[in-house]
């Protein structure tokens, strides 16, 4: 992968995490610069990549040395000091360009953890950490996701038990997004048996320690290039300063970060979506079927019609939500809707889309193809759309 030019990131002059209005000029400005980056250091390769199942861990360290990683981070640790917009704005260009699978591993590392350790980290652990999360030196990964326990968290069995100064890590966990390249993982752990969540710990994990062993990549039917493991931890010494945030609070702080998790997904459903019907609206202008444009077919234009209508609509909701986020107003039930509504239409408009390529559309050569095979895991995690639902009748109804 070769080196790209560093880019001018807009930086912002007061704090970033909450409270920050967006200056849409800026914002514009960094799309276009990250998009040019995307398509110089991503786009001859994804190909390649998506063939071998992987993206090159050089590539973290190529978009860090542009600057392109974990931008909302705070200027002290390295980052950019942006709001929190910009790093969606990263996801949905990733997404839109049609490197799913890579979108969800900048996700995880940018959106997820580099918050975690910036809202419920020590100086020390952001010290040591963020600015290397931020050169791509350092890849991070969440793991909660065990074998028995998918959407319900509050199962898990990964058990931390403290000896002396140190924790004694001990268990497993499946379908980790960035497993194979994670130099950090942050790992959900029970430290008080018999408590359910109220017993869950989080513990930052060098992937490195003695005991910490990773599984092959784990095949999927789609999002290839995101290199999804199992790992295991047999024994694993943490020093006692690897606790992230207060013992027994991690099930807080988990359910404190979803909305952010869950929004960033919402941004890959919706800018994958418009990337799918972009490249099908080209499509059908040029194809033709029983002397005629697909496109001048009144099936063809109503479809698309409607596409363009849900695609609209739905990022009026993330885009709304996103202000909200900014601003520390997007409540759980909020961002369990947008989850659910966004990628149930991204699943709709990636069949619908692929339907008016035809044949063609079923073939590895049409990129349409890949924005429907890596649409159907959106539905799955970060919470599935049946939990989405549960949750948002919580909000109605109560619990029954």
């Amino acid at each position: 992968v070769t080196g790209v030019q560093t880019c001018a990131l807009p930086i912002y002059t007061e704090a970033s995490s909450v409270n920050q209005a967006v200056d849409l000029d800026e914002l514009t400005l960094f799309r276009d610069m990250a998009r040019r980056a995307f398509e110089k250091e991503i786009s001859p390769f994804y190909e390649e990549w998506e063939n071998n199942h992987m993206v090159p861990r050089e590539l973290w360290n190529t978009l860090g040395q542009a600057g392109l990683l974990c931008p909302d981070v705070d200027e002290a640790y390295g980052g950019a000091g942006t709001v929190p917009h910009v790093t969606l704005a990263m996801i949905e260009e990733l997404s839109r360009m049609g490197f799913g699978g890579f979108a969800s591993g900048y996700g995880i590392h940018s959106n997820i953890i580099a918050p975690y350790l910036s809202r419920h980290g020590t100086e020390t652990q952001k010290t040591h950490w963020l600015p290397r999360m931020v050169t791509g030196e350092v890849v991070g990964a969440l793991a909660m996701t065990e074998p028995g326990a998918g959407s319900n968290v509050q199962g898990i069995r990964t058990s931390a038990v403290r000896d002396g100064d140190e924790w004694v890590l001990n268990g497993s966990k499946i379908f980790i997004t960035n497993g194979i390249h994670a130099d950090l993982v942050i790992v959900a752990a029970i430290t008080d048996p018999g408590k359910g969540a109220k017993g869950t710990s989080l513990f930052l994990v060098d992937a490195h320690a003695p005991g910490f062993e990773k599984s092959k990549k784990i095949e999927k039917i789609g999002q290839h290039t995101s290199d999804t493991a199992l790992l295991f931890f047999t024994d694993v010494r943490l020093p006692a300063d690897a606790l992230l945030g207060e013992v027994n609070k991690g099930f807080a702080i988990l359910m404190d970060e979803l909305p952010r998790e869950r929004l960033g997904i919402a941004a890959q459903a919706v800018a994958a979506s418009e990337g799918a019907l972009d490249i099908t609206i080209a499509y059908v202008k040029e194809r033709e079927a029983f002397g005629k444009k697909v496109g001048q077919f009144q099936n063809t234009r109503f479809k698309l019609a409607d596409v363009k209508t849900q695609v609209a609509v739905n990022r009026a909701f993330y885009e709304q939500c996103a202000n909200k986020y900014a601003t520390d107003e997007l409540s759980t039930e909020e961002a369990a809707m947008l989850k659910l509504a966004s990628c149930e239409m991204q699943c709709d408009v990636a069949d619908q889309c692929l339907q008016l390529f035809g044949g063609y559309g079923y073939t590895t050569e049409y990129p349409i193809s890949r924005f429907y095979v890596d649409a159907r895991i959106q539905t799955i995690y970060g919470g599935t759309s049946e939990i989405m639902r549960e949750l948002v009748a919580r909000s109605i109804l109560g619990r029954e």
